[in-house]
């Protein structure tokens, strides 16, 4: 089992960065894939980013694709998605994800641990 918890939302102007980090507990954390989803008001939870467990292999949503970065570092258990040219539709809340196993999936339910999630604001 993992326990995940997010930092590092906030608020930002357009064109801006934000750096989000999750901290998972435990020490299987190379043994599961991470994710970042987001989930804006009114609408559902979506695929933002995944990363395979050595840190090898991204996948990316098409929206953030180009402007957004996930990286995890193992040896501190530590998940991060570092997102540049900040957009108005980038406004949600973020949530770090981690499942067992090496498929890739964008569908939030194929994920088995979910972090409270960190809000991200960003003004036009």
């Amino acid at each position: 089992q993992v326990q995940l918890i997010e930092s590092g939302g906030g608020l930002v102007q357009a064109g801006g960065s934000l750096r989000l980090s999750c901290a998972a507990s435990g020490r299987t954390f190379s043994s599961y894939r991470m994710g970042w989803f987001r989930q804006a008001p009114g609408k559902e939870r979506e695929f933002v980013a995944s990363i395979s467990q050595n840190g090898l292999s991204t996948y990316y949503a098409n929206s953030v694709k180009g402007r957004f970065i996930i990286s995890r570092d193992n040896a501190k258990n530590t998940v991060s998605l570092q997102m540049n040219s900040l957009k108005p539709e980038d406004t949600a809340v973020y949530f770090c994800a981690a499942r067992m196993g090496t498929l890739l999936t964008v569908r939030s339910r194929d994920y088995e641990y979910w972090g409270q999630g960190t809000q991200v604001t960003v003004s036009s």
